[in-house]
């Protein structure tokens, strides 16, 4: 990880911006940071983001560096105007269009072929590059800033949960990166939708804006079968968060799948059976009828596992539909699909 003692990452000095107390400056700041080849963290509705100048290969592998984050895990350019689109992609077809109308600023990222000036390094040597226009205010004041689209995946270590406010990041890279900008809690609390426009449209990462949404503009959508199920051997990441275990906490995770009170009784005997064996367990259960509230909480409950000390995560399986169906997607990657069907 970046910031271990000895390595050339862990011993910048990261500085901190208020966006409520220093809006303007912050944001000034840190889009001079961007544009000199830096790294900032900053929020969005979804997840806090590692950002660097999306038009510059060299300071797009800074983000690698930082994140420990393999190379062949492609990025998504943040724009502040949907006109943008224009410079990233070869053609903007119509349906990126009545999406965009739709969806933007918002959770919704869309992967089309890419233009010529986007390195390689955003899109992992992919033909394609993810472009969102995130809805948070400050996200959007940086990237008018910058001056440039900002390549970023989330702000934490690769692999571990993503970040959901700025503590989160001071956790992962403090020292490893140039700015963080506080912007409080995000308010969505998984990563944005992704869904692929090259040929039928097909999910890629389920997120904020869910498959029914989506198709009330578009027609039919089809799922990736990476969404609830491992890559295939060989099979090539074609979007952020496709990867078989992402979002980990250091915990032994088990997500516990069928009929509610089945999962309670099934959940309890295994608390009970690990705690005897002297293991600090922990239990999450979110309510069918609040998936709102399990994406917003999710990620910081599994952080506050690592910070505790837990050893053993239980968690009971959501409802697979609308924003229900992102956090499944998120807790069995969490989990590295380890599913107890009881």
């Amino acid at each position: 990880r970046c910031g271990d003692p000895g390595t050339e990452f862990g011993s910048m000095n990261t500085e901190f911006f208020n966006a409520a107390t220093q809006k303007e400056n912050g944001t000034n700041v840190c889009g001079r940071i961007i544009r000199a080849g830096g790294l900032v963290a900053f929020p969005t509705e979804t997840v806090y983001g590692l950002g660097a100048n999306g038009l510059d290969g060299c300071a797009v592998e800074k983000i690698f560096a930082a994140k420990g984050r393999p190379g062949d895990n492609p990025l998504i350019l943040h724009i502040a105007k949907k006109s943008d689109l224009k410079q990233l992609w070869k053609h903007v077809p119509d349906k990126a269009r009545q999406l965009a109308d739709a969806f933007w600023p918002g959770p919704l990222t869309m992967v089309y072929l890419k233009s010529d000036i986007v390195p390689p390094q955003v899109t992992a040597g992919l033909s394609t590059v993810a472009v969102r226009m995130p809805e948070h205010k400050t996200a959007l004041a940086l990237i008018r800033a910058a001056g440039v689209p900002i390549a970023a995946p989330s702000a934490n270590l690769s692999g571990k949960p993503s970040p959901t406010c700025a503590q989160h990041v001071l956790d992962d890279l403090d020292g490893c990166i140039d700015a963080i900008i506080d912007g409080g809690d995000c308010r969505v609390g998984v990563e944005s939708t992704v869904l692929s426009l090259v040929g039928t449209p097909t999910v890629l990462r389920p997120g904020g804006v869910t498959r029914e949404m989506l198709e009330s503009v578009i027609g039919h959508v089809d799922i990736a079968h990476a969404v609830l199920n491992p890559l295939k051997n060989g099979e090539t990441a074609a979007s952020p968060g496709m990867k078989y275990k992402h979002y980990a906490p250091r915990a032994e995770m088990t997500i516990f799948s069928g009929e509610r009170e089945k999962v309670k009784l099934a959940m309890a005997e295994e608390k009970m059976r690990r705690a005897a064996q002297g293991q600090k367990v922990e239990v999450i259960v979110y309510d069918d009828a609040d998936p709102q509230t399990a994406a917003h909480d999710f990620f910081a409950r599994l952080r506050a596992c690592d910070k505790k000390g837990v050893v053993v995560i239980l968690a009971a399986a959501l409802k697979e539909d609308g924003i229900g169906f992102a956090v499944m997607n998120r807790m069995f990657k969490s989990a590295g699909y380890n599913i107890r069907e009881v």
